[in-house]
């Protein structure tokens, strides 16, 4: 593949774009597995794209024909591409996530689901149709587990009427936690495999109950990295995507 086009496929902007950062010596590409990499300036160049190393205006990347990454949402963010009252979390991504190309879609990495604008933690985000369905449909069961503090101490009548099924105030099939732990007294660890619209609040307040935070930590068996810190995304790895699977 041309080094342009690899360019324009990571999401470094139309292909007359590309090429001038090409040609204006803004590109460097790792070579054989090169220590440091090569000074480039023919945008037509061609390359093996599949595990290609490059450095675009002093900031390394690695080629991925589909993204899949990780952000720390902070509070105070929307999940949203047009937000109402919060900044984005597009806006925490920097601009090749935001532009990769799709064919007949929104351009660049989208959020798998949502989170409240006032809750935290692991999200995911890819171009990938396929795996974005996959993680995000209810009928897949893909457990999600949230830390919840509450207002008032968690009883373990209130982790059995969880782990029962409460009644939501939309729907008269009950919802259940897949697991339910006591953390602390006013701490607890809810695993959900579906999400309805702000259905951890909602379940605890089923259990005269109130979400005083809100904190997802875990998806299927890969958790949130302990070192990153809100605000900082991560492209993932095969061994992430399989603990997700």
């Amino acid at each position: 593949m041309q080094l342009q086009d690899i360019l324009y496929s990571q999401g470094f902007g139309i292909r007359r774009v590309c090429s001038g950062l090409v040609q204006q010596g803004w590109v460097q590409v790792y070579e054989d597995g090169a220590a440091e990499p090569v000074q480039v300036t023919d945008s037509t160049q061609e390359y093996e794209p599949e595990g290609l190393r490059f450095r675009v205006q002093g900031v390394d990347w690695e080629y991925h024909e589909k993204g899949y990454a990780l952000l720390y949402k902070p509070a105070g963010t929307e999940c949203s591409q047009k937000p109402s009252a919060h900044p984005s979390i597009y806006t925490l991504l920097p601009a090749p996530l935001r532009q990769r190309p799709n064919k007949g879609a929104v351009q660049g990495l989208q959020a798998v689901g949502r989170l409240d604008q006032d809750t935290t933690g692991f999200l995911l985000l890819s171009d990938d149709g396929q795996f974005i369905h996959r993680m995000s449909s209810p009928k897949k069961h893909v457990p999600k587990v949230y830390r919840v503090t509450t207002k008032h101490p968690v009883t373990q009548t209130m982790v059995d009427k969880l782990l029962a099924g409460v009644v939501l105030d939309d729907d008269p099939k009950p919802v259940k936690a897949a697991a339910c732990e006591i953390v602390e007294e006013c701490v607890l660890d809810l695993t959900l495999t579906e999400g309805k619209y702000h259905q951890v609040k909602r379940m605890l307040a089923a259990v005269s109950n109130r979400v005083e935070g809100l904190h997802r930590w875990k998806i299927g068996s890969l958790a949130l990295p302990e070192d990153m810190k809100p605000g900082e995304w991560r492209w993932l790895s095969a061994q992430d995507l399989e603990k997700l699977r």
